[in-house]
């Protein structure tokens, strides 16, 4: 007899590492590390609280349900500054609002495959893509990534079958931070063309990419929306994790059958959380590239601080927006040294199994850690416990 959908799929390493430090005390002169989550910790900008208060008492539609693709000034507005990034044409009739990111991914799952269809995925994989890939029923192919912890474009096609229906990307990367050059998104993006399938580019961390521009070119490319499917993120952009405001692109006949998905799910993205990206859109373009230099400036830590973990047989991997992605030098494989390392060293981050197909041996030699919310100072206690710890 099948499982239920859920049982089909693991616990949210989230949810699983919460539980290692729920009722743990901490000394006061060692207090807990968080590095496995790199969400936005504190409040939006204040102004930004403003428009969601006023919008919360004065507009009678911030309580109503709204269409379910999302509210047209900000499918406009969204559409008008991916236009400004990319340096192309996108129309917001190709643009949907979803509850959140993760949405976006299910609504597009929903829209491409069947039960039993196959999904091309990098490994180490966003661990919620695979989660939700066993809860549909697809499967998920693994691509393991290789020098730079970039996906090879020759391994991707020879993984193509007449089940497959999408590659997935992630840049810059979750877990491994890395930024995807340019010429390797257009090399997925032309494969994935050339065999009729979506090519899904998931750009939540897009804004604090280190580079300077449209980090590639593939909405100027003719008739984009019949390959790609673009998801972005509002939570990490303007602090509204809280809120669940995300968005694709694609064609309008996708956005169709999404909207389908969509609608028997939440029926509606938060009007509230639209009022907030909106607002964001239109005023915080200056403060945001400042919280993207604050990133940049805590990338830079984590590889000018590097050599003090390399020194003990740490290898940093990938490093980038909100993560670093390191081998440990250790016998012991990670999740076990996780579980230590809360108690010994009162540092939680994640194993690299959690985002591993279950027994791949790479995962038991790896570690992401989340530095979004460690400033410098943290950062550098986080190399001296982990230099000093020995499992």
């Amino acid at each position: 007899m099948p499982l239920p959908r859920t049982q089909s799929t693991f616990v949210s390493p989230i949810v699983e590492s919460r539980r290692w430090v729920a009722g743990a005390d901490f000394p006061p002169d060692r207090p807990l590390l968080n590095v496995s989550q790199a969400a936005p910790a504190e409040a939006p900008p204040e102004g930004l609280r403003q428009a969601l208060a006023e919008a919360a008492l004065n507009d009678v539609s911030a309580h109503l349900y709204g269409p379910v693709l999302g509210n047209d000034p900000l499918r406009r507005a969204l559409a008008q500054q991916m236009c400004r990034h990319y340096q192309a044409e996108v129309l917001p009739q190709q643009v949907g609002i979803t509850s959140g990111c993760n949405q976006a991914f299910a609504a597009a799952i929903a829209a491409l495959c069947g039960e039993g269809d196959e999904v091309i995925i990098p490994v180490p994989w966003y661990f919620n893509h695979k989660m939700w890939l066993d809860m549909a029923s697809v499967t998920a192919v693994p691509l393991h990534v290789g020098d730079g912890m970039l996906p090879d474009l020759a391994a991707a096609e020879a993984l193509i079958t007449d089940r497959t229906r999408a590659i997935v990307l992630v840049t810059p990367n979750n877990p491994c931070g890395v930024e995807y050059p340019s010429g390797l998104v257009q090399s997925f993006f032309s494969l994935a063309r050339s065999r009729g399938l979506a090519l899904i580019v998931d750009e939540t961390y897009r804004d604090f990419d280190s580079r300077g521009g449209a980090p590639h070119g593939l909405f100027q490319m003719p008739d984009w929306d019949s390959t790609l499917i673009h998801l972005y993120s509002f939570s990490k952009a303007y602090r509204l994790t809280g809120h669940r405001v995300g968005a694709i692109a694609a064609s309008a006949d996708r956005l169709f059958e999404m909207e389908k998905f969509l609608d028997t799910v939440t029926i509606c993205p938060s009007q509230l959380g639209q009022a907030g990206a909106l607002w964001g859109i239109e005023n915080l373009h200056h403060w945001l590239a400042g919280e993207r230099l604050v990133i940049l400036d805590r990338r830079l830590a984590i590889e000018e601080g590097f050599p003090v973990l390399a020194a003990k047989g740490w290898k940093l991997l990938g490093c980038g927006a909100y993560f670093a992605y390191v081998e440990h030098p250790f016998d012991q494989p990670a999740d076990q040294i996780a579980r230590k390392l809360v108690k010994e060293a009162s540092i939680l981050m994640l194993p690299g199994s959690m985002f591993m197909p279950e027994g791949d041996p790479d995962g038991a030699r790896q570690f992401r850690i989340a530095f979004a919310n460690v400033n410098r100072a943290g950062i550098h206690t986080l190399f001296e416990r982990l230099a000093a710890f020995n499992p």
